[in-house]
């Protein structure tokens, strides 16, 4: 869970994971969104990844890249929990 929250709390992954929320992209459409280079989307993809925030596919010369919402749930379920199971609306 600490890699997960330290991958959250990026402005640039948080970013990353608003534009998944649509569906799965592209590597090369996502980084097309950034003002930073290839290898800086890159990363950052990878730390999501390795944090189990997203998923990718290879789809011929193209990697996909979804969010992987049962890791997102964990951390919401948690947080609720921390909270002491109230929920503030």
């Amino acid at each position: 869970m600490q890699q997960t929250l330290r991958a959250l709390a990026d402005p640039t992954r948080r970013e990353i994971l608003n534009l998944l929320k649509g569906g799965r992209m592209p590597a090369g459409e996502i980084a097309d969104r950034f003002e930073i280079s290839g290898a800086a989307i890159s990363r950052h993809l990878s730390i999501l990844r390795e944090a189990g925030l997203i998923r990718d596919e290879r789809d011929g010369k193209y990697i996909f890249y979804e969010l992987n919402a049962s890791v997102l749930e964990e951390i919401m379920l948690w947080l609720t929990d921390l909270q002491g199971g109230r929920r503030h609306d």
